[in-house]
């Protein structure tokens, strides 16, 4: 189970509570969120599993939103700790909203919640793999997916985190007895700092990559460590890693 396996899930949404939350209207950036505050996640597949389970881990609330009731729904009631689950048309009640989606429907979804985006820390997870040939990114070349979803939402703060982590190693956190590296890009320092804390709270080692711009290369990192896979088993169970630092 890996990161590919988001794209054969489809993301979907509608109300049901695992356990109660309140609701809460757009709030401006959050400046350095921490444990037991609450992160939403759009996407009910199996990253937005891995995520989910790292925050409740890390002491978060979770919301969790997708377009089929009986999806979230799933997802909820195989989690432990707090989280609600609701429809795309539900009040967002993170400040951290993570788009655990493939990049046409995170694109797509973040135009379609533009207005209720603004003053959120958005986390973009996606690498933009052309699935047709599995032998490139379509993204412009000087651009990345971070950074065209900062364009579509421009009054978000968009960080790039967690695309080059597999899903299954995030529902432990670790590979082999070692914390997973999360790379982290971003313009916005009080954003980027509210991602760190939730990586760090979570049980993993945030690692600062530079500024949103330096997506196109985590991107690239992503990519190869996708299409490594089938030189190494299709395990989708390792992980990248900085060592000696």
């Amino acid at each position: 189970m890996g990161l590919f396996d988001v794209f054969r899930r489809k993301d979907t949404a509608a109300k049901h509570t695992s356990t109660p939350t309140s609701s809460s209207a757009p709030a401006p950036i959050a400046t350095g969120s921490t444990a037991m505050s609450t992160i939403t996640i759009i996407g009910a597949g199996n990253m937005a599993r891995g995520i989910a389970t790292r925050a409740l881990a890390g002491g978060y609330g979770v919301q969790i939103l997708s377009r089929d009731e009986s999806n979230a729904g799933t997802l909820a009631n195989e989690l432990t700790g707090t989280v609600t689950t609701g429809t795309l048309s539900a009040a967002i009640t993170g400040d951290i909203v993570v788009l655990a989606l493939p990049y046409d429907a995170a694109l797509s979804v973040a135009e379609q919640l533009r207005d209720v985006l603004t003053g959120k820390v958005v986390i973009d997870i996606t690498n933009p793999v052309d699935f047709a040939t599995f032998d490139r990114l379509v993204t412009p070349d000087d651009s990345s997916a971070a950074q065209e979803l900062q364009k579509v939402i421009p009054a978000s703060a968009v960080v790039k985190a967690f695309n080059t982590t597999f899903a299954g190693t995030l529902v432990s956190g670790a590979v082999e007895g070692q914390k997973l590296d999360v790379a982290i890009a971003a313009d916005d320092a009080e954003a980027k700092a509210a991602v760190v804390a939730l990586v760090e709270s979570a049980g993993m080692r945030a690692i600062d990559a530079g500024p949103l711009k330096r997506s196109h290369q985590l991107e690239g990192v992503g990519f190869l460590h996708m299409a490594i896979q089938g030189q190494l088993g299709n395990t989708w169970s390792t992980a990248v890693k900085v060592i000696g630092a």
